[in-house]
């Protein structure tokens, strides 16, 4: 950050004594910052002369739209025999690659897709645990001018088939299986069911990860993946320049009004944000070890994979965090020499209450960050890290999300860490709090804005004409605005604390979850009429609460609470699951038909419901007052 300050004054004879100066440079002359940022970054291929072009305000907003990259070309800048990704699966799998090596099987995979005739703007998706093979993967694809997409293995069927069904991949990467808890996860039954279903489907390319030899007969169109390789050619391949905003990735959202969307992030944007935020926000720099807890399902997965630009190495962690205890992931810090440590605002209440003190059973000296997202970091997790973690430690809160591939608000490495809160404003991210009236208010709970344009915003999202969904996704409630649904205050500090999420999304252990994904499979069940979700505060985090109502005079019995939980999990993911099921005899809805979650949220956690007038039956929600479930 420091070394950013001074290239800004020299390069535009400013001065930029400290981040609130820098910071209010970014967002006044934000052409010149993203110019200084390319350079900074050392951003391989041609700029071009525009850095912004608004056609319409900042909707529609294109960054560098003369300038040409590839985004693979750009991670794989390195090529020397340093380890570019160290992994561990869980014990059970360990495994380095160097960057040579790296750059070696991204450029025989992106061969590979070449032969197999994908070209430009085909998808590529994986189904994939968070090993190397899915970075190769995703690189490969975007060496060629693929788009990838991946979700985690935890996905059932029908969660999988929302999301890839919708983007038709001509590849579909996966595993044989993976390793949670100790145990090993069978893939193959689930992934020929997929395959099945997806017939855009050219070949399914499969890892063997849990066995050596997995039945791949079973696999409609399967290839084992060192056979699939073995068809590109390394030498052979050349990295092709595309246009900045070329589609690179495929994220989904949560889907609580439907399928989830599927929103497409430009290759340019999100190398330049990521350049940002990985080396002024959390000073990453050549050599450091970086690690972040996800699946290939979270944003935080295409997060880390930038981080190979910046010369410095990824870590690679698949399995469960506190198997066989709570020390794997810190045994992990030692045993590489990490310098971030990311993980979530769960994972560190968690040992926290399990009573964990990393401080004294480990040496953790190499730690210089720790990053936690997902949800809000409470103030006594702050306590506990610097008190039980580390006392030297750059503690960086930091939320954002899918829909932007990055962040609004994260860590200052040159400024006070101030408990609870999140440091800093993002460099060039006019981010404000809005009340209800569209004002710019400090001090006070609102809504989380951002007033100025941004170079990962999405580009689109899939199959919508005239980018009516994307509009109204986050440009309806405050026009010309970007809405992003958080509900937040900014401090006299200039940081920011994020009280949740401003809609019904759920949100257990910072994974947000979309209530249609439950809905869809509770009622298939023939004893379910139709049902209700929310997230209940509970024990400083979030659990899903369904409340169902049963046909005819059913009741809520054992046995049929341990088939919907079969269900949620066999067909969505294990943090689906609800924590709590409970029997009402009616759901309430307005007069257009829609139900309520959120008037239900509100009178689970005692606070009064506006506008019961608009509601069809407004008597419906007294029964979810005071329920004893709730309460234990």
């Amino acid at each position: 950050m420091g070394a950013f300050m001074r290239a800004i004054e020299g390069r535009w004879t400013v001065e930029v004594p400290d981040y609130a100066s820098l910071y209010r440079f970014s967002i006044d002359r934000p052409q010149d910052f993203w110019r200084s940022m390319w350079e900074f970054g050392g951003i391989l291929g041609t700029r071009g002369e525009r850095v912004v072009e608004s056609p319409g305000g900042m909707f529609g907003t294109r960054h560098f739209p003369d300038g040409r990259l590839n985004f693979a070309e750009n991670v794989l800048r390195r090529t020397d025999d340093s380890a570019a990704i160290v992994f561990n699966g869980e014990g059970q799998r360990r495994r380095t690659l160097t960057f040579a090596e790296l750059r070696r099987d991204v450029a025989k995979f992106a061969s590979a897709l070449q032969a197999a005739g994908v070209r430009s703007g085909d998808r590529v998706a994986g189904y994939i645990p968070n090993m190397p093979e899915a970075i190769v993967a995703a690189l490969g694809a975007a060496a060629m001018g693929a788009v990838w997409s991946s979700c985690s293995p935890d996905f059932g069927v029908q969660g999988v088939l929302d999301r890839f069904g919708q983007i038709e991949p001509r590849i579909l990467v996966a595993a044989d299986g993976y390793f949670y808890g100790g145990k090993r996860h069978d893939c193959l039954s689930r992934l020929a069911q997929v395959v099945r279903a997806l017939p855009s489907v050219t070949r399914t390319v499969l890892i063997p990860y849990t066995d050596e030899k997995p039945a791949i007969d079973s696999i409609l169109r399967g290839i084992l993946w060192d056979q699939f390789i073995a068809t590109g050619s390394e030498s052979g391949f050349v990295f092709e320049t595309f246009p900045f905003n070329h589609p690179l990735y495929i994220l989904y959202s949560s889907g609580t009004t439907g399928i989830p969307k599927c929103i497409v992030h430009g290759a340019g944007g999100t190398l330049i944000q990521h350049l940002k935020e990985h080396r002024l926000h959390c000073d990453i720099q050549r050599d450091d070890r970086v690690f972040y807890f996800t699946t290939c399902g979270w944003m935080m997965w295409n997060w880390l994979v930038t981080v190979l630009a910046s010369e410095a190495t990824i870590l690679l962690y698949d399995g469960s965090p506190f198997h066989p205890d709570g020390n794997v992931l810190f045994d992990f810090a030692d045993e590489t020499r990490m310098t971030l440590f990311g993980t979530s605002a769960k994972f560190i209440d968690a040992l926290n209450k399990a009573g964990h003190a990393p401080m004294q059973t480990h040496d953790l000296s190499s730690v210089r960050t720790m990053t936690s997202t997902g949800s809000p970091l409470s103030a006594e997790s702050f306590d506990f890290v610097y008190q039980k973690i580390k006392r030297d430690i750059h503690l960086a809160s930091i939320s954002g999300g899918t829909d932007i591939i990055s962040c609004f608000v994260g860590g200052n490495p040159v400024a006070p860490v101030w408990r609870g809160e999140i440091q800093a404003r993002a460099l060039a991210m006019h981010v404000e709090v809005f009340d209800d009236q569209g004002r710019s208010v400090r001090g006070e709970k609102g809504e989380l804005v951002c007033t100025n344009p941004f170079p990962s915003m999405p580009i689109c999202f899939w199959n919508d004409p005239g980018d009516r969904r994307y509009h109204a996704a986050y440009f309806e409630r405050y026009p010309g605005v970007w809405h992003h649904g958080d509900y937040v205050e900014l401090t006299e500090h200039d940081g920011v604390i994020i009280y949740g999420r401003s809609d019904a999304v759920l949100n257990p252990g910072g994974v947000r979850i979309g209530t249609a994904e439950i809905y869809r499979q509770v009622e298939q069940l023939e004893e379910v009429v139709e049902s209700l979700v929310i997230g209940q505060r509970w024990d400083n985090d979030e659990r899903v609460v369904l409340f169902v109502r049963l046909r005819g005079d059913r009741q809520l019995d054992e046995d049929l609470v341990a088939r919907i939980k079969r269900r949620i999990r066999e067909n969505t993911t294990p943090r689906h699951v609800p924590s709590r099921i409970v029997q009402v005899w009616e759901i309430p809805r307005t007069k257009s038909g829609k139900i309520v979650e959120l008037a239900v949220r509100d009178v689970v956690h005692g606070r009064e419901v506006n506008n019961r007038e608009a509601l069809a039956n407004p008597e419906a929600l007294d029964q979810f007052r005071d329920r004893p479930e709730l309460r234990q």
